[in-house]
């Protein structure tokens, strides 16, 4: 562990995370972590722990930290598209080369059902953008 520690640390949760305040500044050189806050990054709310009263520098950390987390969700959101561009190459290899009659007829009807899915989203916001033009 390096010696010195953030001065914030936020557990991420499903929708955004608690904050906690480090403190190593006490008589047995402990860390102890006081949760300041839990915050949602889906509706920007930040809700105070109990009665506390969170200080400017707290709100500016915590913002940091919330436009950081929604950049790095945003990318994995990207990155995650792109994977599923390379799956769809892939199945279309394995159903050309590798699947077995049983294999395809257990998997046909679901993928061409997503597929038709996905194509008629994709067509119709191609043409939205076109129409913005």
């Amino acid at each position: 562990m390096t010696s010195e520690l953030p001065e914030y640390y936020f557990r991420v949760r499903e929708n955004g995370a608690a904050v906690f305040r480090i403190d190593t500044e006490n008589r047995q050189r402990r860390i102890e972590m006081d949760q300041i806050a839990v915050i949602n990054i889906r509706n920007g709310e930040v809700k105070p722990q109990g009665q506390r009263t969170l200080s400017d520098a707290d709100k500016a950390e915590i913002a940091r930290w919330m436009e950081a987390r929604k950049t790095l969700l945003a990318q994995r959101d990207i990155d995650d598209i792109h994977r599923a561009v390379d799956y769809l190459n892939l199945t279309t290899q394995w159903a050309q080369s590798k699947a077995t009659p049983e294999q395809l007829e257990d998997v046909t009807d679901r993928l061409l059902l997503a597929m038709h899915d996905l194509r008629s989203v994709l067509v119709r916001k191609k043409a939205d953008r076109f129409g913005k033009d």
